[in-house]
């Protein structure tokens, strides 16, 4: 580690401008990464004084295949985008986690001696780094106590994961100060820990592996406790289409009771057959027992079973598609997915807001506009956020300019996929 004031010499010097490049670290509003690293660096100063620290860059995640199947073993295909969260993390002597963040003006300030879930924490940032330390302690990896200035590129509520890229940066600093190498799927199972225990939010595994792991990856979820991660490739400018994704500006906050459903009704469908997840059951024995099921679970849960099951065999074809090279093939799957996720899953609105559809009219002014090129699809989670595009390199400007008039200046932003997940700049 250096002192913050050698890590403001070299970025001047432009001596980690290679090692920025290669993480792809985004500009944000600043002209160059460097220059957004050395904003960051100096607010620590001003913060926390000149102390050894290191840079951190952690990628946000887009999913391309597999809504909501994580959560019931199932496959997913994901990858990692150049939104990221940047941190400059030093180590302190106190057992306590330190960390604020620009555009935040409280400091998030935990005590590490105490590791149990705190009520008023829940669905806040605190609860999140108290349940990694105890995840890093629970399986005998050093929790050491650390202060740290944050700044993320990653939109929160945009289905890019900016709470997924908030813990697996929280692990890599815990990791980073302990002097550790933690693998990647284990600091995914880290943040879902303290999502799922602390925070109180009932995610799957897919967000966070997204994240640590970087580059495209196809995950099987069969074994929740050791995930089969494959890698994949995806080049969309040699393949002439960029990838888009436009903002509705809809709200996650009162949205936690319809995520839950999700993940509640497909595992009712499961226990009728004897399972916990849908991947258990016999999708055969399941449509024959379509009749009972009406009475015992409702329409609603057999249809978020049937888009599972679909869902889980679309994510193997995208995969094969890719493999061989039919993007005409790939881009119809994800057609698919979007068509699913509207008429079977039915996480495009809540049901309890049906006034705010953002992400149905983003969808049908996206399809227009697209006027049968591309595809469209409901990103992330659903019900409020974002949707995804894989739009023309032509027609990207007219794109953007459509779906900007009708969501707001800035609503539509291309993304890249990033090939490395968590990386220590310096």
């Amino acid at each position: 580690m250096k002192k913050a004031s050698d890590l403001l010499k070299m970025l001047g010097g432009h001596e980690l401008d290679d090692a920025l490049s290669a993480a792809q670290v985004a500009c944000g509003g600043f002209p160059t990464a460097s220059a957004r690293v050395e904003s960051l660096v100096r607010l620590f100063i001003d913060k926390y004084g000149d102390r050894d620290c290191t840079i951190i860059s952690v990628p946000g995640r887009t999913e391309l295949g597999g809504n909501h199947t994580d959560h019931q073993r199932g496959r997913v295909l994901a990858a990692s985008v150049d939104m990221d969260i940047l941190a400059v993390v030093s180590p302190c002597d106190e057992p306590r986690v330190r960390l604020s963040s620009v555009g935040f003006s409280r400091e998030d300030d935990v005590d590490l001696t105490d590791l149990e879930p705190v009520e008023r924490e829940k669905n806040h940032s605190p609860a999140l780094i108290r349940g990694i330390a105890r995840w890093f302690s629970d399986h005998s990896l050093p929790v050491r106590g650390f202060c740290a200035y944050t700044q993320s590129e990653v939109p929160s509520g945009s289905g890019l994961s900016s709470s997924a890229a908030f813990e697996v940066m929280t692990g890599a600093a815990f990791a980073a100060i302990g002097g550790v190498d933690v693998d990647p799927v284990d600091l995914a199972k880290a943040g879902q820990y303290a999502e799922n225990v602390f925070f109180g939010k009932p995610c799957g595994l897919l967000d966070q592996t997204a994240c640590a792991c970087g580059g495209v990856v196809a995950i099987d979820f069969i074994d929740p406790t050791a995930p089969k991660v494959e890698r994949a490739t995806l080049d969309l400018g040699k393949l002439g289409y960029a990838l888009c994704i436009t903002l509705t500006g809809g709200c996650h906050a009162d949205l936690t009771d319809d995520y839950a459903a999700v993940p509640a009704e497909m595992k009712a469908v499961a226990r009728e057959f004897g399972q916990e997840e849908l991947r258990g059951v016999d999708e055969r024995k399941f449509y024959d027992a379509i009749p009972a099921l009406r009475e015992k679970v409702g329409d609603r849960a057999i249809l978020r079973a049937m888009h599972f099951f679909d869902e889980n065999r679309r994510v193997e074809k995208l995969v094969d598609a890719l493999k061989d090279g039919d993007f005409a093939e790939y881009l119809w799957l994800v057609n698919e997915s979007g068509r699913s996720s509207r008429n079977l899953l039915q996480n495009i609105f809540s049901p309890h807001s049906t006034d705010d559809q953002g992400v149905s009219l983003a969808l049908a002014i996206s399809e227009a506009a697209l006027d049968g090129s591309g595809a469209s699809r409901v990103h992330g989670g659903g019900f409020a956020g974002t949707i995804q595009a894989y739009v023309p390199l032509d027609m990207v400007d007219n794109y953007r300019a459509t779906m900007n008039k009708y969501f707001g200046d800035g609503a539509c932003r291309v993304l890249s996929i990033r090939a490395k997940g968590p990386a220590v700049i310096a």
